[in-house]
Order: C-alpha cells, then sequence, then structure tokens
C-alpha cells in the first residue's frame, strides 16, 4: 500500500479511514485529528495553561507530546498509586520520559495524602478500578483548579470513549450520557476537561508513540482484571474488523443526534453539588466519597 498523502510506501494501514501513511504524513495525520477535536469543541484557548493527566502509558505521553507539538502550553501530573511492584516503576518511567523531552510533571503521592491504593482496596467493599478513578479524578481536577489550569486533559481515546458510552446505553444513564463528550465545561471548582485524542484510535496513538520513539509503560496495572470495559472494548473491535469505521460513526452520530436528548442533566453524576465539608470540593452529599474512603481507610488502620 502507498501512502495517500505523498505516494511512498505506507507503515500504517487505516482499514477505518480507507488509507494509509508514511511515517511522516501519519504524524500530519495524527496531529490533525487532535487540532480538529480541539477547534471543533472549543478545548483550548490561545494562551490557556493545560495540565495533561499522566498515567505513564501511551495515551498520556502521546496526548503531552502533541499539545506541545501543536504550541500548546502543557504540564502533566501523575498520581503514584502505591501500589506495590507497579506503581513505582511507572513513576520512575513516566518521570525520565518527561525530564528527558523537557516536560515539567509533577507527582501526587496518594499514600501521602492517606489513600494508597492497596489500604483502600482492603477497606472498601466495592470494585476497586471504580475506587480508584474516583480517587485520581478528585485530585487531577483539585490540582489543576488550586494551580490556576484552564483545563484538564485526559487521554481518553475512540476506544474508550466508545466503550464508555456502550456501558451507559446498556444501562440508559440518562445523566451521565448527558455529561459524555469530548469537552465538560467548567462549572464552580470543577475545571473544564477536555479529550483531545477521542477522534484517534487505541492502535492510532499507539503506533504514534512508536513512531515518535514514545518509551511508555506497556504492562496493565495488576488491579486491572475483570474491568467490564475491557469486555466491551472487544466488542467494538470485532465490530470494527468486519465492518471498518463503525466506532466513529457510533460515536459521532451520538455527539451530533443523542447527546442532544440528554442536555440539563448535572456533571459527574451528582444531581445537586455541595461544597464538601471536609476538602470543600463537589459532592453529592455533606462529605464527598474521597473523603468518605480516606475516613474508612483510616478506621480499617486504627
Amino acid at each position: 500500500m502507498k501512502c495517500k498523502r505523498c505516494g511512498e510506501l505506507a507503515a500504517v494501514k487505516l482499514p477505518s479511514h480507507h488509507t494509509g501513511f508514511c511515517p511522516d504524513c501519519f504524524e500530519l495525520f495524527f496531529r490533525k485529528q487532535v487540532e480538529t477535536a480541539i477547534r471543533r469543541h472549543a478545548m483550548i484557548q490561545p494562551g490557556e495553561k493545560v495540565l495533561v493527566a499522566v498515567s505513564g502509558g501511551k495515551d498520556s505521553l502521546a496526548l503531552m507530546r502533541v499539545l506541545s507539538d501543536l504550541g500548546h502550553d502543557v504540564d502533566g501530573l501523575h498520581v503514584h498509586l502505591g501500589i506495590p511492584d507497579s506503581s513505582d516503576p511507572v513513576c520512575e518511567r513516566t518521570e525520565s520520559y518527561c525530564r528527558d523531552n523537557g516536560f515539567r510533571l509533577h507527582v501526587l503521592r496518594t499514600a501521602e495524602v492517606g489513600l494508597a491504593i492497596p489500604k483502600v482496596k482492603d477497606a472498601v467493599r466495592r470494585p476497586i478500578c471504580a475506587v480508584c478513578g474516583k480517587i485520581k479524578r478528585h485530585y487531577f481536577n483539585r490540582f489543576a483548579y488550586e494551580n490556576g489550569y484552564a483545563a484538564l486533559a485526559t487521554g481518553h481515546n475512540l476506544d474508550d470513549e466508545v466503550a464508555r458510552l456502550f456501558a451507559n446505553v446498556l444501562r440508559w444513564d440518562a445523566t451521565y450520557l448527558g455529561s459524555q463528550g469530548p469537552t465538560l465545561p467548567a462549572e464552580g471548582r470543577f475545571v473544564r476537561k477536555i479529550k483531545p485524542l477521542y477522534r484517534v484510535t487505541e492502535f492510532e496513538t499507539a503506533a504514534y508513540c512508536f513512531l515518535k520513539g514514545i518509551d511508555h509503560w506497556k504492562a496493565a496495572c495488576p488491579y486491572s482484571g475483570g474491568a467490564s470495559f475491557t469486555g466491551h472494548k472487544k466488542l467494538f473491535a470485532d465490530l470494527e474488523d468486519r465492518s471498518p469505521g463503525q466506532k466513529t460513526a457510533f460515536y459521532e452520530a451520538f455527539l451530533e443526534k443523542g447527546r442532544p436528548q440528554f442536555t440539563g442533566t448535572s456533571r459527574n453524576g451528582m444531581d445537586t453539588l455541595y461544597a464538601c465539608s471536609e476538602c470543600g470540593y463537589p459532592s453529592s452529599g455533606e462529605v464527598c466519597g474521597v473523603c468518605r474512603i480516606r475516613a474508612q481507610v483510616a478506621a480499617a488502620g486504627a
């Protein structure tokens, strides 16, 4: 196959776009997809500071790199979860990449705020992935808000967004369907949340990292076994193999035709927002979920 843009030998085949690209043209394609996402959904305004939620995986490192290459002012925040034989090497790899490429990286250690994930796992009788996600979202937003960032960028790609949309449709969760999208506006102590990679697939992000020489962490979290999104992704991967372009068609049709039917619902699944009496951040009750988890961990260790 020849590169659609320049006619040289293609290195990356993209069935969903009925085309392929050489390495240089694929990078241009990837950047164009991100530029289009930012422009269409008013993600970043000129001069704004953006905080990237950096896990150390391919998506978050690719996101930091492409946003910087596009001229945006980006810093990273990595949340160290305190998981044995996992969190330390992930953090070291992430710090090394950012240091070598001139990115400013902040590190927040959950153990220092009483929320080391192994202790949380022992204290809370809920699926640990959901609890861990709640904790990370809280601290990513909190750090961005307290340090003057205009937006919090996460590395959710098209596969992630399709799997989440499918899960919400299976439950017909109107609240989450109303708030799902590439941009979630700022509200109170919630900063703007953006997903500049929503137009590119997991494969395309992996190809970008390979061609750019981005040394990302590849091993899965040791606590992630049985996560439902993995099964949803496989279903859509099988569908995409048989009918290329269905992921994009499903998600874009939702943004155009589906999401407007659920407008008016509150963000983050909270019908009414209060200020948490412990930390002051948005909560559905007197005390937010993260502060309640911290209390459970402290009680379990007492």
